[in-house]
């Protein structure tokens, strides 16, 4: 057997708003989702003036994130590389970057995802949100 980390409340709070202050910070509106290592809604978002769309979109990219254990902008890149065959992948939606696993010690504790800007700003809204747990 394995001891294997959690994300606790605490944690949820601060990467939101850790999150949310990056947004806030370049007046960006967007939706932030956070998920468990299975993918399971933690945490959900929608800054004022975020399309409804960023709500799905949010989740879809964290959920993919922890599922797949790295970075939805990895799934982007391979379809953009030509590997197509990827969309028909089961159970992930979120092919597109701005989710951002959340990794301790090799192992996925959930992910971030963000929806509403360039999917890079996602990016970097989410990082930001996982730094203020120290990860």
């Amino acid at each position: 057997m394995k001891t294997t980390h959690v994300l606790e409340l605490s944690d949820i709070k601060q990467i939101a708003a850790a999150a949310e202050a990056e947004a806030s910070k370049h007046q960006w509106a967007v939706t932030i989702a956070i998920v468990d290592g299975g993918g399971h809604l933690l945490h959900l978002a929608r800054l004022d003036g975020a399309a409804p769309v960023s709500a799905h979109i949010a989740q879809a990219k964290a959920h993919t994130a922890a599922l797949g254990r790295r970075e939805s902008k990895g799934y982007e890149d391979m379809i953009n590389g030509g590997r197509t065959s990827f969309l028909s992948a089961p159970a992930i939606e979120g092919l597109l970057e701005g989710g951002v696993p959340i990794m301790k010690d090799g192992q996925c504790l959930g992910a971030v995802g963000v929806s509403g800007v360039k999917s890079s700003e996602d990016a970097q809204i989410a990082r930001a949100g996982i730094a203020a747990i120290g990860l």
